[in-house]
């Protein structure tokens, strides 16, 4: 039997409604117009008084409007997103409103090519017109209106389902609040349109294709499920696919010598094209795929910086570090632009074997990053506090450093400051900063796992190596830029603290002090390397680096022509600057500089 658990939304329909009349048609991108236009759509969980928890999910190449639940007792196949949507998943439907519509061009009940051409009474096929991502965006924004969705708290897909989510942002920038675009893109790699292109030609080369008009015959299956195969290989990756299958025989122990599909993988594809044919239409796929070669934001305005330029949402966008399809760099090309338009942008590089599906197989790590998000944008409010509890635990700052160092740097900081805090961790200081200075905080930090605290806390954080640079910042862009307890762990700190001072009009600096005390007496009297309570961890699993005193970052400093506006030595557990041989006796200290 299929789900229908407490976890899960349970019985759906799918229902139907009317957007646009026959004799009032929609102008298309390409300039035709179209209708009448029907949208399929499915809804889960309940819109609340104040309107403002409705949730748009966007699918991809091949899904539909049943994103979650089943749509009979007897269905043993839920939605396609039925592990993400739900009560208490990563996008709950006891606290949102979500909406997930076919779209435009599709095969599972909204208007596309096959369905009845008014004209001549016979399906479209062919004499459907070109649609482009904006045209979806179009028919579902004119769904959200016929539900009465005054304003979105999010738009959210992967893929395919990313692009729209995109095109919505720039759209309709007073209806959307907050925008997650998860594995896609700006625009088409040429190796992307490349197999689009082999998978449409696969599909018009089918003898069965008939120019379009399939529908009272045979259907062109095979090309269909050639196109299928060669799209599902781009979903995958090398490394997942090795562990899944290998080198693997399906049946045998032997080669038959012969083209039958006798390795694991063969079959696994064969089973793949034929399952994809039982559900989709060829047109469909024609006419899908080239709205995603079409899409290209750059192209459209000009630059990324420029598409960008007029939103109003939060953004969170996640990549995985396998998809080959949709690269990291990819995403990071449109978070690049995010921030240089200084736009609110979360970004993580989820690790993770799956390839492109990866967003329909972690529903774990992704589930966290969109619970923790949805929350922070429908009840703001910077948290003090992660809810990330484990990540809390595993990597939670020594009491001393956090009451001393942040404490400290907290009071260096005028209100209502701009600021980009480097290596910023869990987010505690610019939270706290947020909360208590009403700073406009920016973040940078590497790991995943403190990158997801951060976005728990509400935090604007993007998952970046310091050591490549912040050219997407210009020139003093931010009154301050923090670098806490980080200096001595970059492998060219002079490198990046130029950087820094070319971003930031100020760059406070903190960092231990390698020539306290006990860490010479430890070298002196033990011949080991020093272990306080400020250097708590162990030569072995410290990401400390450079072993720099407070001379040495004088001298540093001096050399780059530096000017060093304060300078307050630290001790143990004392806000009181260490006046007498601070080299000597400061546990750690810290710096405010500039470069005029």
């Amino acid at each position: 039997m299929a789900e229908t658990g407490k976890n899960s939304v349970g019985l759906v329909k799918t229902d139907k409604m009317r957007v646009i009349e026959q004799d009032k048609p929609l102008e298309l991108e390409s300039g035709k117009k179209l209708g009448p236009i029907d949208v399929a759509y499915e809804t889960y969980g309940k819109l609340n008084e104040a309107g403002d928890n409705a949730i748009l999910i966007c699918h991809a190449l091949s899904g539909n409007a049943h994103v979650a639940g089943v749509n009979s007792p007897e269905d043993k196949k839920p939605g396609w997103w039925n592990v993400m949507v739900g009560p208490g998943k990563g996008i709950d439907t006891n606290k949102y409103f979500v909406i997930c519509s076919n779209f435009l061009g599709g095969c599972s009940g909204t208007t596309g090519p096959r369905s009845v051409n008014p004209q001549t009474q016979k399906p479209y096929g062919l004499d459907f017109p070109i649609i482009t991502i904006a045209d979806m965006v179009k028919v579902q924004k004119l769904l959200a209106d016929k539900l009465g969705i005054k304003n979105l708290l999010s738009v959210i897909g992967g893929s395919i389902g990313g692009m729209q989510v995109l095109q919505w942002a720039i759209a309709y920038p007073d209806f959307v609040k907050s925008a997650i675009a998860i594995a896609t893109t700006t625009h088409l790699s040429a190796q992307s349109i490349a197999f689009d292109a082999v998978g449409r030609n696969a599909i018009l080369a089918d003898s069965n294709f008939a120019g379009g008009q399939y529908h009272t015959g045979k259907s062109p299956d095979m090309g269909l499920g050639i196109a299928r195969m060669i799209g599902h290989i781009t979903y995958l990756s090398e490394q997942g696919m090795r562990a899944k299958f290998g080198r693997e025989l399906r049946s045998a122990e032997s080669y038959s010598y012969d083209f039958n599909s006798e390795f694991a993988v063969e079959t696994y594809l064969d089973y793949q094209g034929q399952s994809f044919v039982e559900r989709f239409d060829a047109n469909s796929y024609l006419y899908i795929t080239k709205a995603a070669d079409y899409f290209d934001l750059e192209k459209e305005y000009g630059s990324l910086e420029k598409a960008f330029a007029e939103t109003k949402s939060r953004f969170l966008v996640i990549s995985f570090a396998s998809d080959w399809l949709f690269t990291p760099a990819q995403s990071k090309a449109m978070v690049d632009a995010l921030a240089a338009a200084n736009k609110p942008v979360s970004y993580c590089d989820i690790a993770s074997p799956y390839g492109h599906d990866a967003f329909l197989l972690e529903p774990e790590i992704l589930g966290s990053f969109l619970s923790g998000f949805l929350d922070a944008t429908h009840r703001p409010g910077i948290t003090r506090a992660t809810k990330h509890k484990t990540q809390k635990a595993k990597y939670k700052m020594p009491s001393s450093r956090a009451r001393v160092d942040y404490e400290l740097i907290e009071s260096l900081i005028k209100p209502n400051s701009t600021v980009l805090d480097i290596g910023c961790g869990n987010g505690e200081l610019l939270a706290n900063l947020t909360a208590d200075k009403n700073v406009k905080g920016r973040g940078i930090e590497f790991q995943q796992e403190l990158v997801l605290a951060c976005v728990n806390r509400g935090l604007s954080i993007i998952q970046h190596d310091i050591e490549l640079g912040l050219a997407n910042y210009a020139n003093k862009s931010f009154d301050y830029v923090i670098l806490s307890q980080t200096l001595q762990t970059v492998k060219e700190p002079k490198k990046v603290f130029k950087e820094l001072l070319r971003v930031g009009k100020k760059v406070i600096v903190s960092f231990p002090n390698f020539a306290h005390w006990q860490c010479r007496a430890q070298l002196l009297f033990l011949g080991k390397a020093p272990q306080t309570k400020q250097l708590h961890c162990k030569w072995h699993n410290s990401q400390n680096i450079h072993f720099l005193s407070i001379k040495d970052f004088d001298d540093f400093c001096a050399k780059l022509g530096v000017k060093v506006e304060e300078k307050i030595p630290l001790g143990k557990a004392r806000l009181k600057p260490i006046r007498f041989a601070p080299n000597f006796f400061a546990e750690q200290v810290i710096y405010v500089t500039r470069k005029d």
